[in-house]
């Protein structure tokens, strides 16, 4: 990967929207809503952001819940990407 997040910023890959509802309606791809679920690719080193010590709580592999307008999308050799600083994360996911 060559992208590497600074400060309290993580790389993230949004997982897959669903294709069909809980019932078994095949969802067309206007009708699908964005999900909020990611899993982290690549997070940056902390540090001191805006005078406050940092410390990242998310690493690599974590599958995460994310605030639903954070982050800027990025396409890198045709992969997409969402780049997010650490407080736009709500939850990891167990």
């Amino acid at each position: 990967m060559k992208l590497k997040p600074l400060g309290d910023r993580v790389v993230l890959k949004q997982l897959k929207a669903e294709e069909t509802t809980k019932s078994g309606i095949v969802l067309p791809s206007n009708a699908k809503e964005k999900p909020q679920e990611a899993e982290v690719v690549a997070v940056g080193p902390g540090g001191v952001v805006d005078g406050k010590e940092i410390k990242m709580e998310v690493k690599k592999g974590n599958k995460v819940i994310y605030s639903k307008y954070a982050g800027t999308e990025v396409k890198v050799e045709d992969e997409e990407y969402i780049i997010v600083r650490q407080n736009d994360i709500l939850a990891i996911v167990e």
